[in-house]
């Protein structure tokens, strides 16, 4: 386990400073205990949105905005932003992050329920969609997801190894991690069983699936 942390460190010791607003904004939330994308996984994300080049990115899961901004960094002109989150608090100081940024008219926020959402939203109007929000609510958000990104698109999910309890015996988590874990598991296991996806797992931050939707 030591020689991980040591490895992460190194990785994270080779990132070059970032924009000095977004260094503000993950500061902030690291003082504030607000859950970002790690250092680490950022930097997968925003190679693979530089690569997809997509047209229009559906986040779940805003936040404070960090990773919304981490992508809008490198994404192509013309590319949109669509961004789900349901707390108050958090959804205040996202905006506000926006505007900080100068993101508004690239990024839009829409309030509430990630669930009630995504059924009001375009079938295949999605060529990248990064899934951030509630973990135990992934394989319930999944059919939809699925129905929303367009074929050749790619859905990125994070924090799905739960810092190594993934790997546990259910009996072996605590009890009110149970229902969570368990449904992280069926989770992964139909990423990787679903006909016409191709997913890997990769073991970076708390884990990330990349799956590709076949043409």
């Amino acid at each position: 386990m030591r020689e991980i942390e040591r490895i992460t460190d190194y990785i994270r010791s080779l990132e070059p400073d970032g924009d000095p607003i977004l260094e503000e904004i993950q500061q902030k939330a690291l003082e504030h205990f607000v859950p970002i994308i790690r250092k680490e996984t950022g930097a997968l994300l925003k190679t693979l949105v530089a690569g997809v080049r997509p047209k229009a990115i559906l986040e779940i899961g805003t936040a404070v905005g960090y990773s919304a901004l981490l992508m809008a960094s490198v994404m192509e002109p013309g590319c949109h932003i669509t961004t789900i989150e349901k707390y108050e608090k958090r959804i205040l100081d996202a905006k506000e992050n926006f505007q900080k940024a100068g993101c508004l008219n690239q990024i839009t926020l829409l309030e509430g329920d990630a669930g009630e959402w995504l059924g009001k939203l375009p079938e295949g109007g999605f060529d990248f969609i990064f899934m951030d929000g509630a973990k135990g609510q992934y394989i319930h958000w999944l059919p939809d997801v699925l129905k929303l990104l367009a074929p050749g698109g790619m859905l990125v999910s994070d924090n799905v190894l739960q810092d190594g309890d993934i790997i546990q015996s259910r009996f072996a988590v605590e009890r009110r991690n149970r229902t969570i874990h368990s449904r992280m598991r069926e989770y992964l296991f139909v990423l990787k069983h679903t006909k016409g996806l191709e997913t890997s797992v990769v073991p970076i931050g708390d884990g990330v699936t990349i799956s590709v939707k076949r043409r």
